[in-house]
Order: structure tokens, then C-alpha cells, then sequence
């Protein structure tokens, strides 16, 4: 499991999944973790369901893992994104990368994130009191993946 993607319909466990990359490598000092989870409230959203093509999305964001590889100094990294209908409050991503210093975690682990907002291959429909609305990228969302040298294009 050193790094690998999944793209699920199933929630997961964030302690586990933590655990189990920490536990294969003894030389980890640093596990860092980020979960996304549905935002509700605040803007009305019912539910959200995401879309994608199955196998071009998870080569995608395997082709994110190596470049974070290049860039820094990691033993493992674990990206878990979930499709289908997710309601508000539910986890919809994880992003869990280990190494042996926390520097080089936290910023893999950002970078991941910021990549995968912008330029995995998901598509993303809220329900509103309004009615269904597709989800683009925001500039801010390019803005944060410009910071690492790369160009999103999004917004």
C-alpha cells in the first residue's frame, strides 16, 4: 500500500488508514493527514454527487503521487476519493502521506490536495433549494496550485 489511489462508493476510516501507513514502514516519523468533507449549510447544499471515469481518474491521480515522489521526500502516500451521492458532513477525500520528518509530510500532503482540487478528473453536482448546479474549479483553487509552479487553468 506504499502509495496507492481509491476511488470508492464506501466511506473509510481515517485512523486505519493512518495506521496502516504508518505501521509498514518503521523508518516514518511524520504522518500527515488531510480529510475534505461535503459542506452543507452555509450555501444550501443538499447532497453532491460526483462522477468519473474509472481507471482514467485513478492513473490520474497516481501520475499526481509521483510528481509529490519527485518533490519531496516521502515513504508512502494513501489518496482515497469517494464518488456517488454524498450528503453534507459526510468525508469525501483523504490525502495521508508519511516521511520521516513533518516538513516534507505537511507539504505533500498540501501539494496532493491542491493538485487534486484543480486537475483530477472528477465531476461534481450539488443539489440546492435551487436545483442541481455543476461544481467548477475556483480561481482559488488555481491560485493554491500555482504557488507549487503549475499552471491550472480551471477558473
Amino acid at each position: 500500500m506504499r502509495f496507492s489511489v481509491s476511488i470508492q462508493t464506501a466511506d473509510f476510516d481515517l485512523s486505519g488508514e493512518t495506521e496502516a501507513l504508518r505501521r509498514e514502514d518503521t523508518r516514518v516519523g511524520a504522518v500527515c493527514s488531510f480529510v475534505g468533507t461535503v459542506r452543507g449549510s452555509a450555501d444550501g447544499v443538499r447532497s453532491m454527487e460526483l462522477e468519473h471515469y474509472p481507471g482514467m481518474t485513478e492513473k490520474a491521480i497516481e501520475a499526481m503521487i509521483d510528481e509529490a515522489r519527485r518533490r519531496f521526500d516521502i515513504y508512502a502516500a494513501r489518496v482515497i476519493h469517494r464518488v456517488g451521492l454524498l450528503r453534507p458532513g459526510e468525508q469525501i477525500v483523504l490525502v495521508a502521506v508519511t516521511s520521516a520528518h513533518r516538513g516534507q509530510s505537511f507539504q505533500a500532503c498540501e501539494f496532493l490536495m491542491d493538485y487534486l482540487k484543480t486537475q483530477a478528473p472528477f465531476w461534481k453536482k450539488e443539489e440546492t433549494p435551487e436545483g442541481a448546479r455543476w461544481v467548477d474549479a475556483r480561481a482559488s483553487d488555481d491560485a493554491a496550485l500555482a504557488r507549487w509552479g503549475i499552471a491550472g487553468g480551471n477558473a
